[in-house]
């Protein structure tokens, strides 16, 4: 490539020890296929592994490392299951977010060709603020944004700012522009006139800057009917916090499993891929985890590099892991969410293979 990345590698809970692997394995093939110099690759500890060796689930060495990678993967967590005084904390995945303003949550849904996708031809992009919202626990300098007056009273925050409107308002347009020119502003401003419908309004203010990409808007509870019935409809939806990470795992299962909903986290100087799905412990370990919405993040990683540096390699090298997934799935080569018999090694082997 042009740079010679260096990545992190957080493989996190449950099944993430499974999958993100089996991502290094498939994005290794497909750095080497597009004639790339091979990533560098930084293992770093996270979650229930780290609370054990480092007494925290996101040590600081991890956090100081991360500040000079290009990028990094990260697996998912289950801080349900750690020890009281950590699960309290903010976790992993947020506090990264947090931590290096990721602000923007990219999360593209679409249906595999001949598999059994509840909504076939799906292929949207669900655009997310991640740092406000009505996610209490990223919306406040210090504190979870949540608190309790009294006993039997809880109270949490929705935030809305001028600024981080607009700015995830111009990365949705950015990529409608580049893809179907269509974009879809989700809100609730039929209630929540002072919040969300700051939302869709400076969204609607952002859409003069872009007078080629049609815009639309649709109440929050009216858009799931919409993604229902009509999803192959929509191409870009830009959305909260909270009301993005409903819509993109409903539009995950309906392009046939969140086993392939991938997603990345960025901001403007630093990436995270993180798979949409959680960390599934009910199959850890025994090899049936769906590694493609992993593998489909790393891409997404890479194309950003590319994107970023003006990299053609990296961007190839995203293109041929796409085109190595969903080949692996038309020949027949599926776990068992997407109605197939293949385990995690397998199905990212026979993806890995196909690139060389």
């Amino acid at each position: 490539m042009a740079d010679n990345y260096r990545l992190g590698v957080l493989a996190g809970d449950g099944i993430g020890p499974e999958i993100v692997p089996a991502a290094v394995q498939v994005l290794d093939a497909a750095v080497a296929a597009a004639g790339g110099a091979p990533i560098e690759w930084v293992p770093l500890p996270v979650g229930a592994d780290a609370i054990e060796t480092h007494g925290s689930a996101l040590p600081p060495i991890t956090l100081e490392t991360l500040e000079q990678l290009d990028g990094w993967l990260l697996g998912p967590h289950d801080s349900a299951s750690y020890p009281d005084e950590h699960r309290v904390q903010l976790n992993p995945s947020g506090f990264l977010r947090k931590h290096f303003d990721l602000f923007a949550n990219i999360r593209p849904a679409k249906a595999f060709e001949g598999t059994p996708a509840l909504v076939p031809g799906l292929d949207l992009v669900v655009v997310r603020e991640n740092t406000e919202g009505f996610y209490a626990d990223r919306s406040t300098y210090r504190g979870t944004g949540e608190y309790m007056p009294t006993p039997d009273v809880a109270i949490a925050m929705g935030i809305f700012t001028r600024p981080a409107i607009e700015r995830i308002a111009r990365q949705a347009f950015e990529l409608a522009s580049r893809r179907s020119r269509h974009l879809t502003i989700v809100h609730k401003a039929n209630v929540l006139r002072l919040t969300t419908g700051f939302f869709r309004d400076i969204c609607r203010e952002i859409a003069a800057e872009y007078p080629d990409v049609r815009v639309d808007d649709f109440h929050i509870d009216a858009m799931t009917v919409h993604l229902v019935r009509h999803g192959a409809d929509f191409d870009v939806l830009v959305t909260e916090n909270m009301f993005g990470d409903i819509l993109s795992d409903l539009a995950g299962e309906l392009a046939g499993s969140l086993g392939i909903a991938p997603s990345i986290n960025a901001s403007s100087d630093h990436a995270m891929a993180q798979a949409a799905h959680g960390s599934a412990p009910d199959i850890a370990g025994r090899n049936l985890a769906n590694p493609t919405a992993m593998i489909a993040s790393g891409a997404m990683l890479l194309d950003w590099l590319g994107n970023r540096r003006d990299d053609p390699i990296a961007r190839q090298a995203a293109v041929l892991v796409e085109q190595g997934l969903r080949a692996t799935v038309a020949r027949g080569i599926r776990t068992a969410d997407l109605g197939g018999t293949a385990g995690t090694s397998e199905f990212a082997t026979a993806v890995a293979d196909g690139l060389r």
